[in-house]
């Protein structure tokens, strides 16, 4: 157990056995029966997941994207009694800024692989980062709290105290999902800190005296799109938020059950065209279902939502500058003038093309593209 502020070096090496036990209960699977419609309104439906799991248990090589984050330099560091893990990567160049990434939920410090080197060794006309990539708590090789009490706040608070151990006073901060919550909340308690922040999932409500008359075409599609979403898809929060221990049983002691939780949320939340590997290579979604499996986080994950879901400050005025970045198929999607009336000093916005919820995996080169865009003037 780490004491003190020191960080210590750390290496991933999941043992043999792990693996090879992963292996027979994949090939030992009890699976239900096949789902009664010919669509996923019933969730992943078992063709897939069978196929899927073929691939985990007889295909898929964990000790690829084990090499891949062994070949960062990878730390642990214990904050406020928890081990936090963190990537920490550092450009070459002499005029880089410290940027601090958070991840969400099915996420991880993976998502970010495919665009370390882009943002870390751009080229010469673009800004350069040092990039900070920590594991949420309960979330990979991050630490799992015993106690209640790691909410948004907590870990906003744990990530100054990060950044500050690494040297950074003033910083840039991004982040989607729960690290779009995250950022927001340090921004709102660390603004002397948050030199410019930029996410791909502001929240905010409907400002006073805006009415729908007041929005493009598109944007009323991402609010009707945001209904049906509320309507039909938070299942998986909702049960999260409440009972991550029932929940967690399964998770933890099947696979398969693990497997199918994450994979369905890759054919969800995506710009696919059918299945979630046409829009997210299946190495990186087996990467991300193999990082929960290995380090048995899926109860200690789920609990994020329990921590925090309901309780999100989504009205307090952000004072930080920042950028925006809407893709297509994300979740949450809202108009600027309600995003612009709650982040005050909102100086990039841009709507996208393509890409959905998991826009590092999806789009690389447009993500890189938007957060090179969005600081490239950010103040010092």
């Amino acid at each position: 157990m780490n004491t003190g502020t020191e960080l210590h070096p750390f290496e991933i090496h999941i043992p043999d056995e792990a693996i090879r036990r992963l292996q027979d209960r994949l090939a030992d699977t009890r699976f239900p029966e096949r789902e009664t419609v010919d669509d996923w309104s019933q969730g992943i439906p078992l063709d897939y997941t069978k196929h899927l799991c073929a691939v985990w248990g007889k295909e898929y090589d964990w000790r690829r994207v084990e090499s891949e984050l062994n070949a960062r330099d990878q730390w642990i560091t214990r904050i406020d009694g928890l081990d936090v893990h963190f990537l920490h990567v550092r450009s070459a160049r002499h005029d880089a800024r410290p940027l601090l990434v958070t991840h969400g939920w099915p996420g991880s410090v993976i998502e970010a692989l495919d665009v370390i080197d882009g943002l870390v060794d751009p080229p010469a006309d673009q800004p350069a980062f040092h990039l900070v990539l920590p594991s949420l708590p309960g979330y990979g090789f991050s630490g799992k709290p015993a106690r209640p009490g790691w909410n948004l706040t907590r870990i906003a608070d744990a990530w100054a105290e990060l950044m500050a151990r690494l040297g950074y006073d003033r910083f840039l901060a991004q982040g989607g999902d729960w690290g779009a919550q995250v950022t927001t909340t340090l921004a709102l308690r660390h603004p002397d800190r948050v030199a410019m922040m930029h996410t791909t999932v502001p929240w905010a409500p409907r400002p006073d005296g805006v009415t729908d008359d007041e929005l493009t075409d598109v944007e009323r599609q991402w609010l009707a799109e945001r209904a049906e979403f509320v309507r039909t898809g938070l299942g998986y929060a909702i049960e999260q938020s409440t009972r991550p221990q029932t929940l967690g049983y399964a998770l933890t002691d099947s696979p398969v059950g693990q497997l199918a939780w994450i994979a369905e949320k890759y054919f969800e939340f995506t710009d696919h065209d059918g299945t979630p590997e046409s829009a997210v290579p299946l190495n990186r979604v087996l990467d991300t279902v193999s990082l929960y499996w290995f380090t048995a986080t899926g109860t200690s994950s789920a609990r994020m939502y329990w921590e925090s879901h309901g309780a999100i400050d989504m009205v307090t005025p952000v004072t930080v500058p920042t950028g925006v970045s809407v893709f297509p198929r994300d979740l949450m999607k809202l108009p600027r003038a309600w995003t612009a009336a709650r982040y005050r000093d909102l100086r990039h916005w841009r709507a996208l093309p393509r890409g959905g919820h998991f826009a590092m995996l999806e789009v690389p080169d447009v993500f890189v593209d938007e957060v090179r865009t969005c600081f490239a003037g950010a103040p010092r």
